[in-house]
């Protein structure tokens, strides 16, 4: 495994570099938007790859509820930490493809305010993981994210059933993209997969590392006679 990270970051940097020549120079021009609209090959694979990782994290915090595995822990932290990040830039380059679209940075739309509150559910998360050290706070993390995950669908279905200002569905029932366009976006949101694979790898190893370190200062601070220092 250890082998292989450096392999894989090798190809990861590759496909963003094609993913981004495909998405600033390769991909038509949209005729309404204009240049502007290049930004839909980071803001949409970006909030797939969060709704994805999100859904990961909730897997495994259900699987720590049941078995308390340290594994499942890891691996809801690690994926919240890069959910958040790919989440933050959905909520950033949405206003800024908004303005000259929209005429407005923000507006109260519903997908808008569900994303935003799906941001916040994580951001609350990480912050009772940070600054919580309590035995049950890997519980109380895993319970949020599932309630968290509820938010998920929420945001993606919206546009199905409910009146916003997006645009419907770009691909699947209803789609109308381009398929050129269409091509482009699924590059970039393979190259965003491996990247957010490439840091929960990176961080997973890490997280472990660290606990391991704890435990054995832990076991030696037990066993250590007392008086010593």
């Amino acid at each position: 495994m250890k082998k292989a990270f450096p392999i894989f970051a090798l190809l990861t940097l590759v496909l963003l570099s094609y993913a981004l020549y495909e998405a600033l120079v390769a991909a038509p021009t949209e005729q309404t938007m204009g240049e502007v609209q290049r930004i839909f090959y980071y803001h949409v694979p970006s909030a797939w790859t969060a709704f994805l990782l999100f859904l990961v994290n909730f897997v495994a915090s259900i699987v720590y509820l049941l078995n308390r595995s340290d594994k499942a822990d890891i691996l809801a932290l690690v994926t919240a930490e890069v959910g958040v990040v790919f989440c933050t830039v959905v909520l950033v380059t949405g206003p800024i493809w908004a303005r000259p679209v929209w005429g407005i940075w923000w507006t109260w739309d519903l997908r808008l305010t569900l994303t935003l509150v799906l941001w916040l559910i994580y951001v609350s998360y990480l912050v009772l993981r940070r600054f919580s050290s309590g035995s049950q706070t890997p519980l109380m993390a895993a319970v949020l994210a599932v309630f968290g995950a509820l938010d998920v669908p929420l945001v993606y279905f919206s546009i199905w059933y409910f009146r916003t200002q997006h645009p419907s569905p770009v691909i699947g029932r209803g789609g109308s993209l381009d398929p050129r366009m269409t091509r482009v976006l699924l590059i970039n949101w393979a190259a965003f997969l491996c990247l957010a694979l490439l840091v929960c790898w990176s961080r997973y190893r890490l997280e472990r590392l660290k606990r391991e370190v704890e435990e054995t200062q832990a076991l030696e601070a037990l066993l250590e006679p007392k008086g010593v220092r």
